[in-house]
């Protein structure tokens, strides 16, 4: 099915893609996302955002600092948010393709395995099928049936349809074909081979995509944290030197422009991802996973609240709203999300020693041993949480007399609070080689072969990217915040001696620690706020920048790196997943505000 836009095997929705409007790139990943708006809807909503964002910002910044800037940030805004929404689509549209890539490898392999048992591609199609999940299956399904009554299976048009992001799944689906017609003794090489190519050509994209993305991710690590970071210690010394740089300049430069910036290049880089292993989909349906909200809510509250405290009497007065809403808002986040990552945790375990259990049921069944029996044996023989789940289904196996399916999956199953793909598959095979008998034995055992050849790919895939998104992690949680505290100390420093001489600068030192009054006056020097105000050039006015200002801003700064950081080094090594990248940034939060805050005060006490 080809579309007059040029996509092949996209659902129609509503007419999503038939109003010929906007690129037919557009068109085809509104199409790919399902969505029921057409892209002429998209086209009028962006220029509808863009002249909203575009008028905020130009009264914003005119009230703030003045017309002619005000003019400048509305017409960069509006045509700013206007490119978002029109390229919103294809962006997300990538990224679901990119995750879907990821299940690649699984899918070919149940075709594989399926072609053993049976050489009949219509057979294995509707296998490989049903037994995955995500737009991959979803596709292979739409195909499957819409051939159902036709001479060919549908898993040619498939492969075309992906080959443009996958090109290695056109040449596994080809050599699945041929081994449907292959003789027996040529059979196997050829299935052998569709996994091969599938598996090499993820392992070649994944390479080639961790050499390009080096140099953008330095850029971004240069322009986006070292360079802001650093020019922060000048902006004290250039109001004493005669440029003013008022509080709203700042504010916006590292509240507004800088984190819009690192927002885009962050998109850019997780579109740019050729493949992602996404972990299992884990919603508020899932009977281990309650409903968090209140908890997480009275949890960030509260930590929140205890750390500003902190903050404000240990640290500066100004560290308080940091510290609260950079340790409130990770708690708050990791509350809410720890059931869902202990599920996704134990959903691991399980995975990583299934080939374990695959290798134990396969080697029994091949010795005659029934599947049930083969599968009692496989919860026996193994520890941990894969052992428990197959010793489970064997006892339900034999106390209700259902079948393997019905024994994993049925209502209230050991299976079904582990929602991974490859368990299903592996539930679905073992239910096939129930009545199969003794033959599938071998086929079981290259099923184990598989699973462990994919926990192998994505180990190296992340090994790859180790690289990459652990300097990212390092960065949000550590670097950048220490760098950010000591520079705003420095900064301290500066405008303090500018403002009076070394003994000024060390009384008000003091008073931004908190050790000092806040507005005292006097040979010692008043503090940095009413010393600096009544000295530098650019101070006078509602709009100066003092250091509590500054400390301010950059803090804010600071937890915005924090989380943009973690959530692009998670999502280029996992796949952009709600659970991970919540569970991470709510870790990364209360450690870069408490990094921050520490760099600040043991910089000032060295200063």
């Amino acid at each position: 099915m080809t579309g007059s836009d040029g996509s092949l095997g996209e659902p129609r929705r509503h007419g999503a893609a038939d109003d010929g409007e906007g690129s037919a790139e557009l068109r085809r990943a509104i199409a790919f996302l399902g969505w029921d708006a057409t892209s002429a809807r998209v086209i009028e909503t962006g220029y509808r955002v863009g002249v909203g964002v575009g008028l905020v910002c130009a009264v914003v910044v005119s009230f703030a600092v003045g017309p002619v800037p005000g003019l400048l940030s509305g017409l960069a805004g509006g045509l700013g948010a206007t490119h978002i929404v029109h390229r919103g689509p294809v962006w997300l549209a990538s990224l679901r393709r990119t995750r879907a890539l990821g299940a690649a490898p699984g899918l070919v392999g149940r075709l594989v395995l399926r072609m053993r048992l049976d050489p009949s591609t219509e057979r294995a199609v509707r296998f490989a099928a049903r037994t995955g999940d995500g737009p991959l299956a979803d596709g292979l399904a739409r195909r499957e049936r819409a051939n159902a009554d036709g001479p060919t299976s549908g898993l040619r048009a498939f492969a075309r349809e992906w080959q443009p992001w996958f090109p290695a799944i056109d040449r596994a689906a080809a050599l699945v074909r041929t081994a449907a017609s292959a003789p027996p003794e040529r059979r196997g090489r050829c299935l052998d081979r569709a996994l091969d190519a599938t598996i090499a050509g993820t392992t070649d994209r994944l390479a080639a995509f961790v050499g390009e993305v080096r140099g953008p991710v330095s850029a971004l690590y240069a322009f986006g944290v070292l360079l802001p970071l650093a020019l922060i210690a000048l902006l004290p010394a250039a109001a004493a030197a005669g440029v003013p740089i008022g509080s709203g300049i700042v504010a916006a430069l590292y509240l507004g422009a800088l984190p819009a910036g690192l927002l885009a290049a962050s998109g850019w880089l997780l579109s740019r991802r050729p493949v992602a292993f996404a972990p299992p989909s884990i919603d508020g349906d899932h009977p281990d996973v309650p409903e968090r909200g209140i908890h997480a809510a009275v949890a960030g509250l509260g930590t929140g609240a205890v750390a500003a405290a902190v903050a404000a009497r240990f640290v500066a007065n100004w560290g308080a709203p940091v510290a609260g809403g950079g340790v409130g808002g990770g708690v708050a986040l990791f509350v809410a999300v720890r059931r869902r990552r202990a599920v996704l945790s134990n959903v691991r375990a399980v995975e990583r020693t299934l080939p374990d259990a695959m290798t134990v049921i396969g080697g029994d069944v091949a010795e005659g041993v029934a599947v049930e029996t083969a599968i009692a044996n496989a919860g026996e023989r193994l520890d941990g949480a894969t052992g428990r789940l197959f010793e489970r289904a064997g006892q339900r196996s034999d106390t209700l007399r259902v079948g393997v399916r019905e024994a994993f999956l049925g209502r209230g199953g050991p299976a079904v609070p582990v929602p991974s793909p490859r368990v299903q598959g592996a539930v679905a095979l073992l239910s096939v080689a129930a009545r199969e008998g003794r033959p599938a034995g071998d086929v079981l055992l290259e099923l184990a072969d598989q699973l462990e050849d994919l926990r192998e790919l994505e180990s190296d895939a992340r090994r790859q990217l180790a690289t990459v998104t652990g300097t990212l992690t390092n960065t949000a949680a550590v670097f950048a915040p220490l760098v950010g505290g000591a520079t705003v100390a420095l900064a301290t420093g500066v405008d303090t001696v500018d403002a009076g001489g070394i003994g000024a600068g060390a009384a008000a030192g003091a008073d931004v620690l908190g050790t000092g009054g806040a507005g005292g006056t006097g040979a010692t020097g008043g503090g940095v706020v009413g010393t600096a105000a009544e000295s530098s050039p650019g101070s006078d006015g509602g709009g100066a920048l003092s250091v509590p200002m500054l400390g301010r801003i950059v803090g804010a700064y600071v937890l915005v790196l924090a989380a943009l950081l973690t959530a692009l080094a998670t999502g280029l090594e996992r796949g952009f997943d709600r659970t991970l990248v919540a569970y991470r940034v709510g870790i990364a939060l209360p450690t870069a505000t408490a990094t921050y805050l520490v760099a600040f005060r043991g910089a000032g006490l060295l200063l």
